[in-house]
């Protein structure tokens, strides 16, 4: 491809350093995927700078990279809304542009501007950055025929708030029924499948009428052949078309179902942790619940709510055929309905009940398997045992009580509908002796009436099925409105490297419902590269205070900043990129010692993972078994020991060299001769890093320059460490006792 280059403009200079600064793997990151590039290219050039941490924390990238779906997301994340279109590139209008052209050998680029008069385009290169002009004919040779189109998505400022919820809905779309509106092209032509479905089944009693009240009478067994073959052809389209109706259902309650899945877990991940479930098998028996809602929209519950309208078809064709017969199935309607209008209380009470009862057993089991080395060590078998039993014979006795109400409108349905049908007989053989009626008329009116009343017969189960649906509806609403951690409608600060400095300023916070605060007006700032120790009593507030430095919890008043920025102002997935993080509570994932290591950074080498193992002496333990690295932890980190552990984490703070590192405990679980080797390599790695150290082994204070002081969320003391050291020798700091 033959290109000359344009320099000189402060686009390209703009571009060619828009993730300058980032770490290494960062920017290893960007080199390896081109959409990600033109998406930070695009931004850019639509006044909306982001980072590639921020667009792509929490999507689930496909070998690392985005695909032109995940682009889609990744894009509304920096405010640009995006759709991939197929459309030739003489047929792209400069008034699209800038926008980004899919091409082959999994390339992309920005085309800025089409030349046509000229014969060149100038775009934006994914892999430099830079703007070249290329000949329109060898740009279609690369070309892929896929483009992507983005613009900057409107948004009402405050000034039209109406601060009204439905219409706030209204603006932005129902997430559940939104979704659902994607395939309305399907559901359209479910409809019309019906509708000729229930067309056809009219040929049936039509054909049996004719043949009673025509052919017989006549011996015309020509006609007999013209109709059967007629009805033949007819309940073959009909097998046809119910084959493309259940197809049509299928494929669009899968493709509701992958997005209305992805949302929702989205939403769950993306949540803040101040409301984050009390129980997690509780929580994870309302994301169950989503299969309830899967199953309504794929199954044939819903062709009967389809079909449910058209009984009205078969009542006009019957009083059509058998004029007064009509009044049977018209007086039979009511009473189903009526039946099931009667239930409708019971039946949701019911429904709600098996629903809180299954969540508190799932809530159960879930303890109790995260639990079971502490509950068979205390012996506490039995009262676990009660608690379960008593979960569910609750739930037994709610589910017995739906299914009975349930089968009780069927059976009333079926028996409405058996008394109907013997009420048609009898009102046409009266009419037939008046001779108003023909034989063959009242066969079809009786076959038309069950056909009529069949939807009404699986009214109970339909009753049952949107109950069931309602409710894990609701609930499914109130994982969705959770608040989120990255709100779209706030435009973060791009932060490509972070120095170290961190500062609290009045900071004070207490956890959701509780009524003690946990932090009470603390303020102290850290320079870049300081090393400083929490130290303090049980409960004093010292882990809550790394949280508040991730971002995982916001203060109630006061600030936590980094940088002199704010972290209200800065991205989580931003800051979390940048700091490194062992927590107390360890928790490994099941795969290998790499795969939780890497866990948080796909694009590590081999050099960095046995670098980050080495100083966190994992390749101790790691080289003494045959599989080294991928020797599995098993779920939870079961499989190591609660010092492998502990290194697996430090080695997974260690991996992205990040210029922050908070450690909770990290020597914990360690033995003198590790954490005496760990503290060595651990010096000189963090040379010129930010460390926050919470321990309570006097051994690892050898790692700080400055101690805080914390008591009853209250900071006593603050200063070099050997002046706080002495004072608390000398008891001159008062910690509570």
């Amino acid at each position: 491809m033959e290109t000359a280059v344009e320099s000189g403009e402060q686009l390209v200079a703009e571009a060619s350093q828009l993730e300058a600064g980032v770490s290494t793997d960062a920017a290893r990151a960007l080199f390896q995927d081109p959409l990600l590039e033109c998406l930070l290219l695009l931004a850019k050039l639509e006044h909306r700078p982001c980072s590639a941490t921020s667009l792509t924390a929490g999507l689930p990238l496909v070998d690392e990279r985005l695909t032109p779906e995940l682009f889609v997301r990744a894009a509304n994340r920096a405010g640009l809304t995006a759709k991939v279109v197929s459309r030739d590139i003489d047929q792209l209008s400069n008034l699209v542009l800038p926008a980004v052209l899919l091409l082959n050998s999994n390339n992309a680029c920005v085309l800025l501007e089409l030349n046509r008069n000229e014969g060149y385009a100038r775009i934006l290169d994914a892999d430099t950055g830079g703007e070249q002009r290329l000949a329109l004919d060898s740009l279609a040779l690369e070309y892929s025929g896929f483009s992507i189109f983005a613009r900057p998505e409107h948004r009402f400022d405050n000034r039209v708030d109406s601060g009204n919820e439905a219409d706030h809905i209204r603006v932005q779309g129902h997430w559940f029924w939104g979704t659902l509106k994607h395939s309305w092209r399907i559901y359209r032509d479910v409809l019309l499948a019906s509708l000729l479905i229930n067309i056809f089944a009219l040929a049936n009693p039509l054909f049996v009428m004719n043949v009673y009240d025509r052919v017989v009478p006549n011996e015309a067994l020509e006609t007999l052949w013209v109709l059967a073959i007629g009805v033949l052809l007819v309940y073959g389209f009909d097998a046809v078309l119910k084959t493309l109706r259940g197809y049509f259902i299928e494929v669009a309650g899968k493709k509701s179902d992958v997005l209305l899945s992805a949302y929702i877990f989205e939403r769950v991940l993306g949540g803040r942790l101040c409301d984050k479930p009390a129980s997690v098998g509780a929580f994870a028996s309302q994301l169950r619940e989503f299969e309830t809602v899967r199953n309504f929209i794929t199954s044939s519950t819903m062709i009967a709510f389809v079909d449910l309208p058209f009984a009205l078809l078969f009542i006009l064709v019957i009083a059509y055929v058998g004029g007064p017969i009509v009044w049977v199935p018209l007086l039979a309607m009511p009473i189903i309905m009526g039946y099931g209008w009667m239930l409708q209380k019971p039946l949701q009470k019911a429904v709600e009940q098996t629903y809180q009862a299954s969540a508190q057993k799932n809530a159960t089991l879930i303890e109790s398997l995260m639990g079971i080395e502490t509950i068979k060590a205390i012996g506490a078998e039995g009262r676990i045992q009660r608690v379960w039993e008593k979960s569910v014979g609750h739930l037994s006795v709610w589910g017995q009580r739906s299914r009975l109400l349930s089968n009780s409108a069927t059976t009333a349905a079926g028996c409405v509908q058996q008394m109907a049908s013997v009420a048609v007989v009898i009102v046409g053989v009266y009419l037939i002796a008046e001779k108003e009626l023909t034989m063959g008329a009242l066969i079809a009116c009786v076959m038309l009436t069950s056909r009529a009343l069949q939807p009404m017969g699986q009214l109970a189960g339909l009753l049952v099925s949107y109950h069931q649906t309602k409710t894990a509806l609701q609930s499914l609403n109130t994982i969705v409105a959770r608040e989120q951690e990255r709100d779209q409608e706030r435009r973060f600060i791009k932060r490509p490297t972070f120095e170290g400095a961190i500062s609290f300023a009045g900071v004070s916070f207490n956890y959701p419902d509780e009524q003690q605060a946990s932090l009470q007006n603390i303020s102290f700032s850290i320079k870049p590269g300081e090393k400083v120790a929490i130290v303090g009593r049980i409960g004093s507030g010292k882990t809550t205070l790394q949280k508040l430095m991730l971002g995982l919890y916001q203060p109630q008043s006061g600030a936590v900043l980094f940088d002199g920025i704010d972290s209200k102002q800065i991205d989580p997935a931003d800051a979390r990129y940048h700091i490194g993080y062992v927590p107390q509570d360890l928790v490994l994932f099941f795969g290998s010692i790499r795969d939780n290591i890497v866990y948080g950074a796909p694009h590590a080498t081999d050099a960095e993972v046995l670098r980050a193992a080495d100083i966190a002496g994992v390749s101790e333990f790691a080289n003494s078994h045959p599989l080294g690295l991928e020797r599995q932890v098993g779920e939870r980190g079961e499989a190591l020991s609660g010092g492998q552990r502990q290194s697996v984490a430090v080695a997974r703070a260690l991996i992205n060299d990040p210029p922050i590192y908070l450690f909770d405990e990290p020597s914990s679980g360690m033995d003198n001769s590790t954490e005496e080797r760990f503290k060595s390599k651990l010096v000189s790695h963090a040379e010129g890093k930010s460390m926050v150290l919470i321990t309570h082994k006097t051994s690892l204070l050898s790692l700080v320059d400055r101690i805080l002081v914390l008591d009853r969320g209250k900071l006593i003391a603050d200063g070099p460490k050997d002046s706080v050291l002495e004072a608390l020798r000398k008891g001159q700091l008062r910690v509570s006792s």
